[in-house]
């Protein structure tokens, strides 16, 4: 255990991504080098953190394999000024150490998350001691991850205080968006919290977040930055700025589609990524959303634009 008082105020940066993950075009591999290619282009734009293996990079569909080769390819194609971070979680304590054990033995990985386990709809107590085993795994830091509308159970304000108490237990990747309880967290034991919410990361930055851990920051990671950068210095008019900017992303990329899917497509659009293949269940997105999303980003100034030949008909 640790005094929350010697905790880093941002243990995994300011500006992440959760990326998605780059299949080949029959969707059956994994394409380490555009995975590559993403990395460097999104640290080139502001990231300061790259989630591999989350939701947006179609975790559950990848084996253990394809994980830990995506997070070396990661880790090798970026600087370390840039913190590469991997999912590990599952719904079983025994496979989720399995991987994280695998994970701490590539050479410069940053960290861990770890989600809440999902389907199994275990107790707190459960909760705890599936999380606490991952975290005494390794000697990782632990980045937990809130996000009940998927796992189907919620960490508990109680759970969340015992877990912080992990010296290698620093953050919270938080998609369930009750500001009221992080906030009583953060007072209580120092953990870090990052959103894990597109719509709501200006106001989680507003009460104290470390970060954001964004789907959008893919496409838009400039504006990510000036708005963390804007808040870090109190200007609200600026960080305003950065968040209105960004609202029309957000509604193209989170609202009609699942986030893989509309992610995934907007890097092909822009011509980041070769092709926009997904491994089931997801499908890609039609030709109607693609037009949609099309329009989203030319219609954002400041970011990378689509590739003419990518546009849509």
């Amino acid at each position: 255990m640790t005094s929350t008082d010697m905790r880093p105020a941002r243990p995994f940066g300011a500006v992440g991504t959760a990326v998605v993950t780059p299949l080949t075009q029959d969707g059956h591999g994994v394409d380490l080098d555009a995975a590559q290619k993403l990395a460097v282009h999104i640290s080139e734009h502001g990231n300061d953190l790259i989630v591999v293996s989350g939701t947006t990079g179609e975790a559950p569909a990848l084996t253990d394999v394809e994980k830990l080769e995506l997070a070396r390819a990661v880790r090798a194609a970026v600087g370390p000024e840039v913190k590469v971070v991997a999912g590990v979680g599952t719904y079983d304590t025994a496979h989720s150490i399995d991987l994280a054990r695998a994970h701490a033995e590539l050479e410069g990985l940053d960290g861990l998350l770890v989600v809440t386990p999902y389907y199994s709809k275990p107790s707190q107590a459960g909760v705890i001691a599936h999380t606490t085993a991952i975290a005494d795994a390794t000697d990782l830091p632990v980045m937990l991850y809130d996000i009940p509308g998927r796992t189907g159970i919620p960490l508990a304000y109680e759970t969340l205080l015992r877990l912080g108490e992990h010296e290698r237990i620093l953050a919270v990747k938080d998609a369930k968006g009750d500001l009221q309880q992080a906030s009583r967290v953060m007072a209580e034991n120092g953990l870090a919290y990052y959103s894990g919410e597109d719509a709501l990361n200006l106001p989680w930055l507003a009460i104290g977040a470390s970060g954001v851990v964004s789907v959008v920051g893919q496409v838009a990671a400039e504006f990510e930055k000036q708005m963390v950068e804007a808040v870090d210095r109190s200007d609200l008019a600026g960080a305003l700025e950065a968040h209105r900017r960004l609202v029309p992303l957000v509604e193209a990329i989170m609202s009609q589609l699942p986030g893989a899917v509309a992610a995934k497509a907007a890097l092909a659009l822009q011509g980041v990524l070769p092709h926009a293949a997904m491994r089931g269940p997801h499908v890609p997105a039609d030709a109607d959303q693609l037009r949609a999303l099309a329009a989203a980003l030319d219609a954002a100034d400041g970011i990378p634009p689509c590739d003419p030949s990518r546009r849509p008909l």
